[in-house]
């Protein structure tokens, strides 16, 4: 298994007008939250690492990523589920997460996004002192 780091980049605002009024398949995402932060894991079949996008705007976290199926020279598919070139999935960021440590894999197609809380939405021990 080949574990591979993507980049979050900080997009243009009119870059993403633009992305946004084309079409494009939403991925499966699953949330899972703990302690530390959450964890979205996207299932983007199809995707190469290098057609595969993550970009934080504000507080909104955005995944996108070409689709690049091969098909057979001179074939024609009879029946085809996935018609759209692309995936896009957008999530606004609470508060309480630090968009600025957001950490990224990527494994055979499924896209792993691991956002941390901020220093200040993380549970601490208070320590108490007698007098």
């Amino acid at each position: 298994m080949d574990n591979n780091t993507q980049t979050v980049e900080r997009a243009p605002q009119q870059d993403r007008a633009a992305k946004e009024r084309e079409p494009a398949l939403l991925p499966p995402v699953d949330v899972v939250e703990d302690g530390n932060g959450i964890l979205l894991v996207a299932d983007m079949p199809g995707v190469s690492k290098e057609q595969l996008h993550l970009r934080i705007d504000s507080d909104t976290l955005t995944i996108e990523g070409e689709v690049s199926l091969p098909s057979a020279q001179g074939l024609q598919a009879g029946h085809a589920e996935v018609q759209l070139p692309r995936y896009r999935r957008s999530f606004t960021l609470s508060k309480e997460l630090d968009p600025s440590q957001i950490a990224a894999t990527f494994t055979h197609g499924v896209l792993e996004v691991r956002i941390p809380k901020a220093a200040h939405a993380q549970p601490r021990r208070i320590e108490v002192t007698v007098d």
